[in-house]
């Protein structure tokens, strides 16, 4: 039904329902769901108002309703709580409109970027899911996502659950990334391959920030596009949130958004029946576009960023290295699960050009399935680059692709049935593209008409499972030239058909010379003559400086470098590139510590301290000179937007750690250093969102702060108590939610009513602040951890 009239025009959504909950009596610091539950009047007429004035589907009031949300206010059962709500909303309405199952964040970090388990987050999310479709939902949706993993363990809940239509929105940052620095297309490219329905973005900023975002994704998009806008940005008048954004100028951007490609539109935060009459009103006539991919070729995403294999980009590098064949010192280290060597390899590829990186640990005497997704989380938590899984196990690919928060490529499938029949299922469940290696279980072809036939046969196999030519990279397959002089020739030759037919290619370079002497001129003449017939990537070394430099060279000469600007760069650069790389292992005991923290290894920190107190590194110089110089680098990794959240945390926690070991001892010397300053920090009442918080907390105490943490949902009463004991410089408060951002002022006057013989500066921040908004209550804005940290050095200087 619902993509029946997708085809027809543009579905409409509900608006904002917590302040309507509110207006209808909903206090402050309750379970929006259990509350519901107990008065479902209140949000049955919401809904009623809503279908009144336009929408056509409504979101049933299940947005905290996972086990880590409902778990915050008593032992109500997750699955019953959910399927009354879903039924409240399927009475409301009726058979004739439809109720979507809303799925919000757990307020966790889900590994690789923080402690909940993956299969964990998924299995609580299923718990919704099945109450949900039990009472009667017609469709899912998962919102507000800060977290590209997160929205994959609740995608695949609903995936493994139901058939039903499920579409997914992030929440976008100002600066156009979600909280974790997810670009608006890389969450598109890996969550339409995971099999949403539709995807899209809601919450944060109003329309004319949104229509951006829309922007970026519809020349991938495949799926339609789903947009819920806040009515502008939030401020306070008369003691309550108001949005600067009457109806009719939210709806004035109606068009401009379907022009764009928005399939599916409604509003978030501080909009109401009146903007989505309005809404309706405006987009009365205007067709739907579903599905107009402009850009082609086969996209791949991490958590970060995308990267695309096609003719029409420029060649792509992927990076070979993280291999264990004929490296003892990385098989010894993989043996031990110290990744140390994976993550420097990682930097210097990454450092050097690839836009890919193969991640290969097969070797005796490990257990593969254990090992590989243990090496994948790592590398997705610390390289921005897209992966290539290569393994032929099927288990280890399978644990793999499941913990791996972006659109992985597999190396590889064949013909040969194993591969076939285990491998190729994994690419459709986890949306993987996968090279396609043309070879079976009796065969190696050695001509281009059976290479041909065989790429054909495994494009037919692929398509059986609905993937397309986009979900493929074939392999020319490269054999060596010093036993068969025709296999240069054969390769080139394919590589040439697939680029007829507009598939993406790639080759393992150095398969070309082997047995040869000086193999780097055959492998540079063979990725020359390759590029030349439109072979659009290689596995290959990229700190081969010959190799890059020709690759580069390549690029600039079929027009794919304008203005030979990083042709330009490279060479500039290239000397200062030189000069930075330096093994991990060379550096010196300190130095590793410092880029320990720099690098987030927590599970490696301890052991890096302990070295160096054993070689009679001095604490203080240890502390002074490296550690808390690292954190600072951090900072300003994180403040060039090169770090983002989680890179952030884990340097964090390492610091931490590390200074869990030298404490002891910096007390014993007498050597304590004279505290930054006292902060308390608190979520506001009615506010049980403490993730942000808790960040900015971690990083107050990494810079020599002393914090007391009076948690969420702390009052006015709890904060003046608190100043009477710990006498704070500063007060930090937080907000998510523009229901309890009205708190912030609250506080401040009561603090300022009944501590009128404290100077106490405030400092606030959250998700629906703004710095127009914290001057206007006397407070001083920080909007991220790392800004906290400047902010409390300013008011303290």
């Amino acid at each position: 039904m619902i993509k029946e009239i997708l085809k027809e025009r543009i579905l409409v959504l509900d608006g904002a329902t917590g302040t309507l909950l509110q207006a209808g009596g909903m206090p402050n610091g309750v379970s929006p769901e259990l509350w519901c539950i107990e008065n479902p009047e209140v949000i049955s007429s919401i809904y009623s108002d809503y279908i009144n004035a336009g929408s056509d589907v409504v979101y049933s009031c299940t947005f905290g309703g996972n086990q880590y949300k409902l778990s915050q206010y008593g032992d109500a059962d997750v699955y019953e709580t959910n399927k009354k709500l879903a039924q409240i909303a399927r009475d409301a309405v009726g058979d004739s409109f439809l109720v979507a199952g809303d799925i919000g964040p757990t307020g966790k970090f889900i590994e690789p970027f923080g402690d909940l388990k993956f299969d964990d987050a998924v299995d609580a999310f299923k718990e919704q899911v099945r109450g949900l479709d039990d009472g009667g939902v017609d469709l899912f949706v998962i919102e507000t996502q800060m977290d590209i993993q997160e929205a994959r363990a609740a995608l695949l809940a609903v995936k493994e659950t139901t058939d039903k239509f499920v579409m997914v929105t992030m929440t976008y940052e100002p600066d156009g990334r979600t909280l974790n620095g997810t670009t608006p297309v890389a969450a598109l490219t890996t969550l339409q391959a995971l099999g949403a329905d539709a995807v899209g973005c809601n919450c944060s900023v109003g329309p004319a920030g949104m229509l951006e975002y829309v922007k970026q994704m519809a020349p991938y998009a495949k799926v339609p596009i789903a947009v819920k806008p806040n009515a502008g940005m939030p401020k306070i008048e008369n003691g309550e949130t108001v949005f600067e954004m009457g109806a009719d100028e939210f709806a004035a951007y109606a068009k401009e958004f379907v022009d764009a490609g928005v399939n599916i539109y409604g509003g978030c935060c501080g909009t109401t029946p009146e903007h989505i009459n309005a809404l309706k009103q405006e987009l009365n006539g205007l067709k739907p576009k579903i599905g107009q991919a402009k850009e082609q070729g086969v996209v791949l995403s991490s958590a970060r960023r995308i990267a695309t294999i096609s003719s029409a980009n420029k060649f792509t590098v992927i990076g070979e290295r993280i291999n264990p064949t004929g490296k003892k010192t990385l098989q010894k280290e993989l043996g031990e699960e110290n990744f140390g060597m994976v993550r420097t390899m990682a930097r210097d590829q990454y450092n050097a050009g690839a836009a890919l990186l193969d991640v290969n640990i097969g070797m005796p005497n490990v257990n593969e399935a254990d090992l590989l997704p243990k090496v994948v989380k790592t590398l997705s938590g610390f390289s921005p680059l897209p992966l290539v899984i290569d393994s032929s196990n099927p288990e280890a690919m399978a644990n793999a692709l499941r913990i791996y928060p972006g659109r992985a490529l597999i190396n590889s499938i064949s013909l040969e049935k194993e591969r076939i029949d285990k491998m190729l299922p994994l690419a459709k469940k986890y949306g993987a593209a996968f090279i396609a290696l043309p070879l079976s279980d009796n065969k190696i072809p050695r001509t281009v008409e059976e290479r041909i036939e065989f790429v054909k046969e495994l494009i037919e196999k692929a398509k059986e499972l609905s993937l397309t030519e986009e979900d493929i990279v074939v392999d020319a397959l490269a054999m060596a030239v010093s036993a068969d002089s025709s296999a240069g020739n054969v390769a080139l030759d394919t590589i040439q058909w697939c680029s007829e037919h507009n598939l993406a290619t790639t080759i393992g370079l150095s398969n070309i010379s082997f047995g040869l002497p000086k193999r780097k001129w055959v492998n540079s003449a063979f990725l020359s003559l390759g590029i030349a017939r439109g072979l659009t990537s290689a596995i290959s070394n990229p700190c081969d400086e010959e190799f890059m430099n020709l690759k580069l060279a390549s690029d600039l000469l079929l027009g794919k470098d304008h203005d030979a600007e990083n042709y330009v760069n490279h060479f500039a650069d290239s000397v200062a590139l030189a000069q930075r790389k330096v093994e991990f292992a060379d550096l010196t005991i300190e130095e590793q510590v410092y880029q320990g923290i720099i690098d987030g290894i927590r599970g490696e920190i301890n052991s890096l301290v302990n070295s160096a107190l054993a070689q009679g590194v001095d604490v203080g110089a240890l502390v002074n000179d490296y550690m808390i110089k690292a954190i600072s680098k951090t900072g300003d990794l994180f403040a060039k937007q090169i770090y983002f959240l989680p890179q952030l945390i884990a340097s964090a926690e390492t610091m931490k750690s590390a200074f869990a070991i030298v404490e002891p001892l910096i007390k014993s010397q007498g050597l304590e250093t004279k505290s930054a300053g006292r902060i308390i920090m608190a979520t506001v009442e009615g506010d049980i969102h403490d993730i942000g918080k808790n960040i900015v907390v971690l990083l107050l105490q990494n810079h020599g702060f002393e914090v007391l943490d009076l948690g969420k949902d702390v009052s006015g009463e709890q904060v003046v108590d608190a100043i009477k004991e710990f006498k704070p410089d500063i007060v930090g408060l937080s907000a998510l939610m523009t229901t309890t951002m009205v708190k912030m002022p609250e506080i401040i006057r009561y603090v300022h009513d009944n501590m009128v013989n404290h100077k106490i500066s405030f400092m606030v921040g959250g998700a629906v602040i703004t710095p127009t908004f914290a001057k206007s209550i006397g407070a001083d804005y920080a909007p991220d951890g790392v800004a906290a940290v400047d902010m409390a050095k300013t008011i303290l200087s």
